[in-house]
């Protein structure tokens, strides 16, 4: 499917079906859908959760409730909590979340948000 070629849809996320993926420590539990090369998910870590590996690709990321960390691999660290966002592009950092009391997100990622020669 283009994504330029969505149609008008409402999604019940309460009925897409629930995937478990373990972190480090703790669990992630993600409901997705996709559309070409556009994936949507609603997306909940557990308290305690880290992520087992570092990630280079893009998202935009919606916190909806709770709070997290992101860590870049450079040793920086942010925190993100309801209503707040971040964005960033495929390959312009390597990231990984942890929750100490838990979260949960909408994050949508996908071929917009690969990294892009700059124009002299």
């Amino acid at each position: 499917m283009n994504i330029n070629n969505i149609p008008f849809q409402i999604t019940d996320w309460s009925k897409i079906p629930m995937t478990e993926h373990k972190g480090e420590t703790g669990v992630a539990f993600w409901r997705t859908l996709k559309f070409g090369d556009l994936r949507s998910r609603m997306v909940e870590y557990s308290k305690n959760y880290k992520a087992d590996h570092w990630c280079q690709k893009g998202h935009i990321i919606f916190c909806i409730e709770g709070e997290m960390t992101t860590e870049l691999a450079d040793g920086q660290e942010f925190k993100m909590a309801k209503g707040m966002t971040y964005q960033v592009s495929d390959d312009l950092s390597s990231h990984r979340t942890y929750s100490k009391y838990g979260v949960k997100l909408l994050i949508i990622d996908g071929a917009f948000l690969k990294l892009q020669p700059e124009k002299k």
